[in-house]
């Protein structure tokens, strides 16, 4: 039976209190920094903080433990006002080991907390990070708050009593897997988070083993009590509810976000959702979540490469099913002729580009965002299609539907940009009332009279063209990459008629900024500076701006 004690102690230290608190988690792989900041975002959330987070992996599947390629951090940025960037400089760092130490230490604040497991410095963990000297030791992290903590002996000592179904004592393995509890359990002490939830978590997370709870539980208590106890830490913080609308909010992160905005803009359009994809990094959580998701109608396939993913996606848009495909830059490098495809056939699909950083393999699991031009020009010949990018995890569920949307509208496919940051990144996501979502109308082309021969290229107001689903009667026509004649949709190897081929679809394309709203200006609507910015860079924007015209300075921001 497990000994969890439910509810949370309360300090009876000094409290002082904080507009925001910007904190970083670093480890190996293996010390469950992702959990631990998940954990503290989301009793951060629950508190009613606002809060943004920046997960970081490392590119290698596991790099040796304890050296500088193997370092995870977690970094959450959680206020009493609304927030828009997971944090720039931080207040607080706690470093499991050197190499968490020496490959963080330039974002801590001067005069920041610094939280060591001491326990970590040993001469074989300072050899892995290749460090000569214990920084520790040599004056060096002067300019800090350091702050000494022996968590692997205080984690052992704190699950000594606990024991397996067998009756044996935990190893000395899955005791020190339990120190990452230990570091949170002080976090949540240091800013007055409560115990309850992330007790609750570990009751579901280790019900099948209820000796894993109990441990868990106990190093989280002891990292409480610990920080309740200690001479090192004199206060605690306090970052009061910040003033959100009225709602209920959840966190997201990005990537599940416009999983579930492409489920909702199936189900306003009446569409049944098909995913073509091959797994990539960082885009391949859009997989994941959509394929737990049949439920609502959704068609996921897993391809043996890009190339098959996206004419897959071709392949369903043909047949009338809301089509998506999703990759990263390298993948839509190699899909670019493909996309040329589904953009002469003039077939409505999403294509998800979540950005990282490049060239070639680059850096996988790191953010940039450096494939616009390639979404803009990335293909042979004169290929245009509108491009859309997301701003934040939470604007993904906005943005999903807005691109199908489009999509449908203008008979096209739509690019849809995001990036590491956003897809792996978190924020509270007001839930939408899904009975107030606009309908996302969609019209298939109608079987024509007896003797009246069917356009597929003849074209609307917006020039679109219509959307035959095959094997509706009297609609047979011909689809391929070749050019196509107005109207008739013939091969046509004609250059006048390739010319105006080539200028209604441009046109086409360029009638989609008439269809969207105007952009906003935020701060001075006139002035000496106008911020403009796009995709994952609007937090960082719109809070320098926003700071700058405070302070009086004549500048705008528009995204």
């Amino acid at each position: 039976m497990s000994t969890i004690t439910e509810g949370s102690p309360k300090t009876t230290k000094q409290v002082e209190p904080l507009d925001a608190a910007t904190v970083r988690l670093a480890g190996d792989s293996g010390d469950g920094m992702q959990l631990t900041g998940t954990q503290l975002t989301n009793t951060s959330a629950l508190a009613g903080n606002d809060v943004a987070t920046f997960p970081d992996f490392p590119a290698e599947i596991r790099a040796p433990k304890g050296t500088r390629a193997g370092v995870s951090g977690f970094q959450v940025h959680f206020a009493s006002s609304d927030i828009h960037t997971p944090g720039d400089s931080i207040d607080a760092l706690v470093a499991m080991n050197p190499a968490a130490l020496v490959t963080n230490i330039g974002d801590l604040k001067k005069g920041g907390i610094l939280i060591v497991n001491s326990d970590g410095f040993g001469a074989k963990d300072l050899k892995l990070a290749k460090l000569e000297k214990n920084p520790l030791e040599t004056g060096e992290l002067d300019d800090y708050r350091v702050i000494e903590v022996p968590m692997t002996k205080l984690t052992r000592a704190a699950v000594e009593e606990v024991r397996t179904p067998d009756g044996e004592k935990l190893s000395q393995k899955l005791a020190d897997r339990c120190k990452n509890f230990f570091a949170m359990g002080l976090l949540y002490w240091l800013y007055g988070r409560d115990l309850d939830a992330t007790q609750r978590f570990i009751q579901a997370k280790f019900g099948k083993h209820p000796h894993l709870a109990e441990a868990n539980d106990k190093a989280l208590r002891t990292g409480w009590y610990y920080g309740e106890t200690t001479e090192a830490f004199i206060v605690s913080y306090r970052v009061e509810k910040a003033k959100l609308e009225p709602g209920t909010y959840r966190n997201i992160k990005g990537n599940d976000a416009l999983a579930y905005g492409f489920v909702t803009a199936a189900a306003l359009s009446g569409k049944e959702l098909f995913l073509g994809s091959y797994p990539i990094t960082p885009a391949s959580d859009i997989l994941h979540a959509l394929s737990r998701l049949k439920h609502f109608g959704v068609r996921t396939f897993q391809a043996e490469d890009e190339i098959a993913a996206i004419c897959s996606t071709i392949g369903a848009a043909f047949g009338g099913a809301m089509a998506i495909t999703t990759s990263s830059g390298p993948g839509i490098a190699l899909k670019g002729e493909a996309m040329g495809l589904g953009m002469i056939l003039e077939l409505p699909m999403i294509i998800i580009n979540i950005q990282r950083g490049g060239p070639s393999t680059g850096l996988p699991t790191k953010t940039e965002q450096s494939d616009l031009l390639q979404a803009m020009f990335g293909r042979n010949g004169e290929s245009p299609l509108p491009v859309i990018a997301a701003r934040s995890p939470a604007d993904c569920f906005d943005v999903a539907q807005e691109a199908w949307r489009v999509a449908t509208r203008f008979m096209c496919p739509v690019i849809l940009l995001s990036d590491g940051y956003i897809a792996n990144g978190a924020e509270p996501w007001l839930i939408p009332d899904a009975n107030e979502l606009p309908k996302i109308p969609v019209k298939h082309a109608e079987p024509v009279s007896e003797g009246e021969e069917f356009l597929p290229y003849k074209r609307n107001e917006r020039l679109a063209r219509p959307w035959a689903i095959p094997g509706t009667p009297s609609l047979m026509h011909r689809v391929g990459g070749l050019e196509k004649e107005d109207g008739t949709g013939n091969v046509s190897y004609d250059p006048d008629n390739h010319q105006h081929m080539t200028h209604i679809r441009q046109q086409k394309i360029d009638n989609v900024a008439l269809d969207i709203p105007e952009q906003e200006v935020t701060g001075a609507e006139s002035g000496d500076l106008l911020v403009l910015s796009w995709g994952g860079t609007y937090g960082a924007c719109f809070s320098a701006t926003e700071r700058c015209y405070a302070e009086g300075f004549s500048v705008g921001h528009a995204h």
